[in-house]
């Protein structure tokens, strides 16, 4: 694995990449960007090419020192990540208690903090501390979706390294390309960022059964029969889909944005792309404005959702929406 195995992300591979060829390495990297898009696999390339024997700017991924990193048993190397809900200053003592020992090969020794926004508070301090007076030379590299949740002292101590959602039409062709059917695909590169969680939720049985059960809800709920519900409390709430409500209201939210597009005569455009002819027969079936208020309503109860408000009401009110009813 190299820098060049890295799909897009090309602002964050040349400031790294420049950063090696002018031997101007900073002791601390903020990678900040939706989760997924990327950043653990440039942190460990990254880290690669520090230790890397044969390469100035890159992982030749053929050194011993390389495939230490490959195999996950590099001395150098320490990753940290939540213990539970969050990360701990035990952990951040344990790192700067592994960090005391200097590098036996003259290494910079390097740590990966994934998720940096769940440190505590007490931890995020601790880690302050570390930043500013390393015991040995070091690399930071902290992992965060929102880089802006850290410490303003860590952020201004760190350089912002920026990661961004990857395109879909790139991660399409990419994983198409590795065998993974057409439709599963078009639908999951609108729900991830990037190739590795992409490739995370291809991976599962049941993206494939939420998808089938998110089409024959929303068909339903068109007819206004009430069968929906049903439906919905047969095959989401006594089976596992229930443990992925925010991916399915994500779905949903696809579902008609799909209908906009047919309306607007973007076909090209259909997430559900298996689904066109009866998208195409169904979507004059209510106005734009209607489709809109529709998307509005899987948002706001895909928020109450993340608000920790029951999933089943959160289901069950947009359901009684799309047929019509106003919920209780």
């Amino acid at each position: 694995m190299s820098f060049n195995d890295i799909v897009g992300q090309e602002t964050a591979k040349q400031l790294l990449q420049n950063a090696l060829r002018r031997n101007a390495v900073s002791h601390a990297y903020l990678f900040s960007g939706p989760n997924g898009a990327g950043q653990m696999q440039t942190a460990l390339t990254f880290a690669k090419a520090l230790f890397c024997t044969e390469r100035e700017d890159d992982a030749c991924g053929q050194c011993l020192e390389c495939r230490k990193v490959e195999h996950g048993n590099h001395p150098d190397l320490t990753m940290v990540e939540p213990d539970g809900a969050s990360i701990k200053i035990d952990q951040i003592r344990d790192l700067q208690r592994i960090f005391s020992y200097r590098s036996e090969n003259r290494n910079p020794k390097v740590y990966i903090i994934d998720r940096a926004e769940k440190m505590t508070t007490q931890a995020a301090n601790s880690l302050l501390k570390f930043l500013e007076e390393p015991q040995a030379p070091a690399v930071a590299i902290l992992i965060a979706e929102n880089g802006q949740a850290l410490l303003p002292t860590i952020q201004s101590r760190s350089q912002l390294v920026p990661f961004r959602a990857l395109d879909p039409q790139m991660m399409e062709k990419v994983l198409v390309g590795e065998g993974y059917p057409a439709a599963l695909v078009r639908c999951a590169v609108h729900l991830a960022s990037g190739l590795d969680e992409c490739r995370k939720i291809l991976n599962e049985n049941w993206f494939a059964e939420i998808r089938n059960v998110v089409l024959q809800l929303g068909k339903e709920s068109l007819n206004r029969s009430g069968s929906a519900m049903i439906t919905a409390s047969q095959k989401v709430f006594k089976t596992e889909l229930s443990d992925h409500l925010d991916l399915l209201f994500s779905m949903f939210h696809l579902w008609f944005k799909d209908m906009i597009h047919v309306q607007y005569g973007r076909k090209e455009s259909l997430v559900f792309i298996d689904q066109a002819e009866y998208i195409s027969g169904h979507a004059s079936a209510r106005s734009t404005a209607q489709w809109v208020s529709y998307m509005d309503l899987a948002a706001e109860c895909q928020k109450k959702l993340r608000y920790n408000v029951n999933g089943q009401l959160s289901l069950e009110q947009l359901l009684m929406g799309l047929g019509g009813n106003t919920p209780a």
